[in-house]
């Protein structure tokens, strides 16, 4: 199975596991991606072996050798750029499926029409399972975590004094500038959290977005914490202790949604029908006054006013009816 990247879409990928496995419960089920999303595999209870590599250091040459060594009945491509479909192809593998992009549908021998454009992306790779013949068992995204995760989650609550209170994560990262609300932004609802519900707020970051996760801390003062570096296995025992996750559409958006955590989910540019959190309490927020969302610009050639004029209050508004649902939903079932 071949999803190369990133780290959401691979979450969103092993959907297609459960069923997979059902089908051949004796077979060797080998995922291959990329190294930086090999966590997100790792320890899945229906994945034999990880396979990695790295584009900026290995040769598609000695990917395609190490491929066919594996002498594989069937290569699942679920990723469909040209790289994977030829991969697939030089792969000697007897049957080969994938998606009909363009000239990629020839290296294949079973295509799947695609519909990224009109189903959640969950669903577009369950498709594929499902032009096998094979019954999809309602595959949802799994993201194991481990007990090494779940002993630095423990120590950085402990630290912080988190132990026991009510925690509301943030989450100010994302892939795209076009995809983030602004620190100050993410800073502002921080301040509400902590003065008007008595939460306590977590700062959750990755490569690259340390800056950005130190500008929300200190702009939200005493009540805040920042996480520390943490690998994808600790961040998900991290986000498992919050009571909800505001973030931008992201890898943590989905392990979030993954592990089970309410999550109230920013969007502008994506589209939350086809990439939004699932199979957990969710909301989306969104700049509604726009007739331009959706436009999947990775940079907005207008000045990005989908998340620059998303206002605090708005998104403070939306995590006010999200947890208040919560709420009775909790009650209810109680009663």
């Amino acid at each position: 199975m071949v999803k190369l990247r990133a780290i959401g879409d691979v979450l969103l990928s092993t959907a297609v596991l459960p069923g997979l496995r059902a089908a051949y419960p004796g077979a060797s089920v080998d995922f291959l991606t990329e190294k930086y999303c090999a966590a997100v595999v790792e320890g899945n209870p229906h994945v034999s072996n990880v396979l990695t590599f790295d584009p900026r250091t290995d040769g598609s040459l000695g990917l395609v050798r190490r491929v066919r060594s594996g002498r594989y009945d069937m290569v699942l491509d679920l990723f469909g750029n040209p790289r994977s479909a030829v991969l697939t192809l030089l792969s000697g593998a007897g049957t080969r499926v994938g998606y009909r992009f363009n000239w990629r549908a020839f290296c294949y021998n079973m295509v799947v029409e695609p519909r990224g454009g009109t189903v959640h992306n969950v669903d577009f790779n369950l498709d594929a399972l499902r032009r096998m013949g094979i019954d999809d068992r309602g595959g949802r995204p799994c993201f194991p975590l481990d007990d090494e995760g779940e002993r630095f989650a423990s120590e950085v609550f402990a630290e912080a004094g988190y132990t026991g209170k009510r925690i509301v994560g943030l989450n100010p990262g994302g892939g795209w500038i076009s995809k983030k609300w602004r620190p100050e932004q993410f800073a502002g609802l921080g301040r509400r959290i902590v003065g008007e519900t008595g939460s306590a707020v977590l700062v959750v970051w990755g490569p690259g977005e340390e800056e950005d996760a130190r500008r929300v801390r200190d702009g939200i003062g005493p009540g805040a914490v920042m996480a520390p570096p943490a690998t994808l296995r600790q961040l998900g025992s991290l986000l498992k202790r919050c009571s909800t996750l505001v973030t931008n559409d992201s890898g943590p958006m989905h392990i979030a949604a993954a592990l089970g955590v309410p999550v109230l989910a920013i969007f502008g540019p994506t589209v939350p029908s086809l990439q939004g959190p699932v199979f957990t309490d969710s909301a989306v927020v969104l700049n509604d006054r726009l007739d331009c969302l959706g436009c999947s610009y990775t940079e907005c050639p207008i000045g990005n006013p989908c998340m620059v004029e998303l206002t605090v209050g708005e998104v403070f508004d939306s995590l006010r009816k999200l947890t208040e649902k919560l709420t009775h939903t909790k009650s209810d079932d109680i009663a």
